[in-house]
């Protein structure tokens, strides 16, 4: 039961789940339409990956009016991507 299904710039097919957009809107109601969360990956300004073994991935996307950037954080397994969590901060978090 997916909201969406996209590719990202990478070729990488990634999903949100009716289940992943339910807890976003609980823990992080400034996210408001899961539409925010797509173009944050079809469009992203900055995409970190960490090669670590959870294979994660950040995109942020910086949003005018509220200054802040929406950070969708993706795992990947198999090739293919699942949201975690989208939410948003004051500057993007670089890796260490």
């Amino acid at each position: 039961n997916n909201i969406f299904e996209i590719t990202d710039k990478s070729g990488r097919k990634i999903r949100l789940s009716k289940t992943q957009w339910k807890h976003i809107r609980k823990k992080h109601p400034e996210v408001e339409n899961p539409l925010q969360i797509e173009e944050n990956i079809k469009n992203p300004d900055k995409i970190i990956e960490y090669d670590s073994e959870e294979r994660m991935t950040h995109y942020y996307k910086y949003l005018k009016n509220s200054k802040s950037y929406l950070l969708v954080v993706v795992k990947y397994l198999n090739g293919e991507g699942f949201i975690l969590t989208a939410y948003s901060m004051r500057n993007i978090k670089w890796k260490n």
